[in-house]
């Protein structure tokens, strides 16, 4: 099985591009939103730790939000207890596909949490910032100081660049991805 993590800036496009592939993808956003809304156990573990914020099941992500734009412990204790929980959805998920040719992991904090192998084939999706603001922009539950908080605990781009075997220019356009995701496949099947 090849591994292919897809790494770059949030509002980049990284799950587009990951389901460009046609391959099965692990999206780590989606897994926590359904931890948010279906898991109790996820609910009890941050109810416990920070009971002022998170106080009603399904988990409001507007809480989620106000927990951790209160003060960085929050943070910390929302990303332990989620981050553990991803890891073990992650893990499934490749134990699910293991007879697959190829899976695309779609996880924002791949290398920080360092859930990638040596072996991973990893690619960088290259997005230029005025798209990448008019696309977050655009989002329903965008939040600037959100977005600042987040990005403080990822690697920077020039660093996920640096380890990348790959790198896609998204324009936002299907053409532009397509032909990119083609290529790359090629190289390494």
């Amino acid at each position: 099985m090849i591994r292919v993590g897809i790494l770059g800036e949030i509002g980049a496009g990284k799950s587009y591009v990951a389901n460009n592939f046609g391959y099965p993808v692990f999206n780590a956003d989606f897994e926590v939103s359904k931890l948010y809304k279906k898991n109790r156990k996820i609910y009890f573990k941050l109810n416990k730790k920070i009971p002022k914020y998170i106080s009603t099941f399904p988990i409001d992500k507007t809480q989620v939000t106000k927990a951790i734009l209160s003060n960085n412990s929050n943070f910390k204790k929302i990303l332990k207890i989620i981050h553990f929980e991803i890891r073990k959805k992650m893990l499934s998920f490749l134990k699910k596909n293991k007879n697959k040719k190829i899976v695309i992991l779609d996880i924002p904090l791949l290398l920080e949490n360092k859930l990638n192998k040596k072996k991973d084939i990893l690619i960088f999706v290259e997005s230029s910032k005025k798209d990448i603001n008019k696309r977050l922009k655009k989002r329903p539950n965008f939040n600037n100081k959100l977005l600042k908080k987040f990005k403080k605990v990822q690697f920077t781009s020039k660093y996920k660049k640096s380890k990348a075997n790959f790198i896609i220019k998204n324009k936002f356009t299907k053409k532009s991805v397509t032909v990119d995701v083609k290529n790359i496949l090629t190289k390494i099947l």
